[in-house]
């Protein structure tokens, strides 16, 4: 299912070659058969001085997320944070325990990208042991507009839900009270922006931040060659694919640069996935040729679709199944809905970019047809 903090589960169903597991256990000890098992609180060990610590979020669909945290020269550093909330935080407290450390051992986070369930427990720590919190460069560009610099700002996903002709959409939300969380809600600064291809030395271990915008424009991933390591956040999942350009400043072409950063790492030398939300997985390229073939096939079905265009993005999202149970657009929550349209959106326009598809304007409201449907004047 799509989830709310912006993951969305692979459509139509992909072959995982990764999922449940690999040979009869998982590098943190997780069995094959069980693909749940990393939900399990605590610090679970992936190679020696590395923990895995699964932190719970409010979702039914998706229900933790993974922190790292890793022994380094001067404490502890950690890839990403969990999202600020009591219960985030006590389990935290409990699972540092059980490797004899605590909140004051932190010496600094590494965040993979700017989504709440990442960066915004680091923020909490931070007013209270003062660690020290760095996040991609990139991430500015959003962050600027969550924090309220901008007053004229307005929210991109009502501008996206507008171009894909989704008003219907739109007022079933308002009647429903959805409203976007208060700005304030556990952001602030970092201490560092991240930039691209810079190298953290942890006395222990070399991690160098790799820039991977497409879920967002400022997701890094931080490589630790010599241990075989890929700290991925929500680039690269072993059971889900992350939405695309849930956030406050997307790019124009969000997709495409999702899938440019998969083919940058699986340019790179294979590495033991270590993934934001799942178990981890003994190959990075292995999984990231299932998500480019995913992406392929979804480009493929809704081009498909256009054939009996033209069509807004609403309408494409209405015509093509979401989940692996292969539902319709109607029977997602109001929220899952418009993370669809979102999604479709994002491929409509890859399409035509790529020119494979036309786009016309009409009252602020975008319908596609195939290229060579407009070429023909049709």
């Amino acid at each position: 299912m799509v989830c709310q903090n912006g993951l969305v589960r692979l459509v139509p169903p992909v072959q995982p070659s990764l999922d449940p597991g690999f040979a009869s256990t998982s590098s943190d000890g997780a069995p094959a058969g069980d693909k749940y098992q990393w939900l399990e609180e605590g610090a679970h060990e992936v190679v020696a001085g590395v923990y895995r610590i699964p932190l719970p979020l409010p979702f039914d669909g998706l229900r933790a997320v993974n922190a790292y945290a890793i022994e380094a020269a001067d404490g502890l550093v950690m890839i990403d944070s969990g999202w600020l909330l009591e219960a985030t935080h006590k389990q935290l407290e409990r699972s540092l325990a059980k490797i004899g450390a605590g909140f004051g051992d932190i010496s600094r986070f590494l965040v993979t990208h700017i989504h709440r369930d990442h960066y915004t427990q680091a923020i909490g720590l931070r007013r209270i042991y003062g660690m020290k919190v760095a996040l991609g460069a990139e991430e500015k560009h959003s962050l600027d507009l969550v924090l309220g610099k901008d007053p004229a700002a307005v929210s991109p996903q009502a501008g996206r839900l507008v171009r894909a002709g989704a008003q219907q959409l739109m007022q079933q939300m308002a009647q429903a009270g959805m409203q976007p969380p208060p700005r304030e809600a556990g952001y602030e600064e970092p201490d560092e922006w991240i930039a691209a291809g810079q190298v953290y030395d942890l006395g222990t271990r070399r991690l160098e931040a790799i820039a991977t915008p497409g879920h967002t424009r400022g997701h890094v991933v931080f490589a630790d060659a010599a241990a075989g390591l890929l700290f991925a956040g929500d680039h690269v999942l072993p059971h889900i694919t992350p939405s695309i350009s849930l956030e406050a400043a997307p790019q124009e072409l969000p997709l495409r640069d999702f899938i440019e950063s998969l083919l940058l790492v699986r340019r790179m030398p294979d590495l033991a996935l270590l993934p934001a939300h799942g178990p981890v997985s003994p190959s990075v390229h292995a999984r990231v040729d299932e998500l480019l073939d995913h992406h392929d096939a979804r480009l493929s079905a809704m081009l498909a679709v256009l054939a009996d265009g033209p069509f807004t993005a609403y309408q494409v999202a209405g015509a093509v199944r979401w989940t692996s149970r292969n539902k319709q657009l109607t029977e997602l929550d109001l929220m899952n809905q418009m993370l669809a349209v979102g999604e479709t959106l994002s491929h409509l326009d890859l399409l035509v970019a790529r020119g494979l598809a036309a786009a016309d304007t009409d009252g602020g409201v975008q319908h596609f047809r195939p290229a060579e449907q407009a070429a023909a004047g049709k």
